[in-house]
């Protein structure tokens, strides 16, 4: 009968316990709320199309094998988007180790020791040996949520690396694409420069012949000579900036800076953009983009952290035992007789010490703010960083379409004005100054081309998509000798 008793006693306790468990202090989180407009003031131009069904891989659009390659080589490889992998399994791993904290801790020990006692103390000498087996528990009860508020803490953290891996997908992919129509429009660039190389050769050419027929100056052929020497010196600073493009671009997949030179060196156009871009709302930007994520989750982290601080006001119950077997022979133990055990309650409260726990929750709810503040300049920024490309992408696209027109009449002016000098109808100065203007005018168009594609990605970028159906990159060593 008295070890029923002492049974339900113990059910009366753990009732007791897990009812004031239930208590959780601290605040609890709750996103904040964030008004936005309907659309973005940059969708009305005629360049968007404001809807749900938005491009999740909008590199694939451009149907560039190529490109295709170094994003999914980049997704698997990258060197950030490992460290950020290898941030969310140690925020992982640091979640489940606090979960143990909700239960007691246990540990098991035993031992073996044998004594030889001298004959000079008792005038023989003998030995003695002591066989010791049990384990020891201890259990702190959340009576006040501190464990619990902990845990919530750790799973923002994790939601929060999660996302960070997500805005890492979302920067690397559309760092490849911009590097990659970079690359293509210096190439483009590279070779308006050497076929106008040609054209002001044949220019040359020409000057020189009329000068040994005694039609023309020999300024005319200096100044032609020292137009093609201009044109020449841009051809090497564009050689440097299509290298770089090409060892960043194997930088960001992985690999040593020349290992791509083979696939990128020959030149290709860059591609057709789509007349209509899809875009999504405000509201979907904000669930949508990782960054804003990361930001609201640590939010949620540092409100549970809060809880944690506010926590420590109150005592600490916590119950230790120990339960053992010691005996002199091992075919004793475990045996009544060898038992023996510990159990009991104790309790600490930081009482005399509640100054510092004040300065402690002061800081945690200081921090709270900060990471309120940091939540919503993320979602300023975010918002912002959208209408700028919005509007850039727009203006880009106007820019070319004048630009295009520009060149294609400075080309002919160009062709008119080196006919009419072989004709001997025009002065040379008229010649130079038409193939200035069509070089410059070719090369604008194509900085122009590259802008507009370019700052296409940076609208992909702000709407942060492309990590829905990303691919987990290599973060260990075993994975990479797969």
């Amino acid at each position: 009968m008295a070890k029923r008793a002492s049974v339900r006693k113990g059910v009366v306790a753990l009732t007791i316990a897990a009812v004031l468990a239930g208590c959780a202090v601290g605040p609890n989180y709750k996103r904040p709320e964030t008004r936005v407009a309907p659309q973005f003031a940059g969708a009305e131009a005629s360049t968007y199309e404001t809807t749900q069904d938005t491009q999740v891989q909008f590199w694939r659009q451009f149907d560039d094998d190529t490109l295709d390659q170094l994003v999914s080589d980049a997704l698997t490889a990258n060197h950030d988007l490992r460290i950020a992998l290898g941030n969310l399994v140690e925020a992982r791993g640091s979640r489940r180790e606090s979960l143990y904290d909700l239960a007691p801790t246990v540990t098991a020990a035993g031992g073996y020791t044998k004594q030889l006692v001298p004959a000079t103390q008792f005038g023989f000498p003998f030995s003695s040996s002591y066989y010791q087996a049990g384990f020891d528990a201890t259990w702190e009860l959340d009576f006040f949520g501190q464990v619990r508020r902990g845990i919530e803490a750790k799973t923002a953290q994790v939601q929060g690396a999660q996302a960070s891996l997500r805005d890492a997908q979302v920067s690397v992919i559309a760092e490849v694409a911009r590097t990659c129509f970079e690359l293509r429009g210096q190439q483009t660039q590279l070779e308006v420069a050497q076929r106008n190389v040609v054209n002001q050769t044949d220019t040359l050419k020409l000057t020189q012949a009329r000068l040994d027929a005694g039609r023309s100056t020999e300024l005319d052929t200096s100044r032609a000579q020292s137009q093609l020497s201009t044109t020449l010196s841009t051809i090497a600073p564009l050689q440097a900036s299509i290298a770089r493009s090409i060892h960043r671009l194997s930088v960001l997949t992985g690999r040593e800076p020349n290992a791509l030179t083979d696939l990128l060196a020959p030149a290709k156009d860059l591609p057709e953009l789509p007349k209509i871009v899809a875009i999504s709302d405000p509201a979907t930007l904000l669930r949508r983009r990782p960054d804003i994520r990361v930001a609201e989750r640590q939010l949620a982290a540092s409100t549970a952290l809060v809880g944690v601080a506010i926590a420590d006001y109150f005592p600490k119950v916590t119950f230790s035992g120990n339960f053992s077997y010691a005996a002199l022979q091992p075919s004793n133990l475990g045996t009544s007789p060898s038992r023996s055990y510990v159990i009991g309650p104790g309790i600490s409260w930081a009482g005399f010490n509640l100054g510092r726990v004040q300065a402690q929750v002061a800081q945690a709810h200081a921090r709270n703010d900060v990471a309120l503040a940091r939540y919503e300049k993320t979602v300023l920024g975010a918002l912002e960083e959208t209408e700028n490309a919005l509007v850039t992408h727009a203006r880009a696209r106007d820019s070319l379409t004048h630009l295009a027109a520009a060149a294609e009449a400075s080309a002919t002016a160009a062709r008119l004005a080196r006919t009419r000098y072989e004709g001997g109808y025009v002065d040379f100065l008229e010649v130079l100054d038409a193939e200035r203007t069509q070089l410059e005018a070719e090369h604008r168009l194509a900085q122009s081309r590259t802008e507009t594609a370019t700052s296409l990605i940076a609208v992909y970028k702000a709407l942060g998509g492309g990590w829905e159906q990303a691919p987990l990159p290599r973060y260990t060593r075993a994975q990479d000798r797969q």
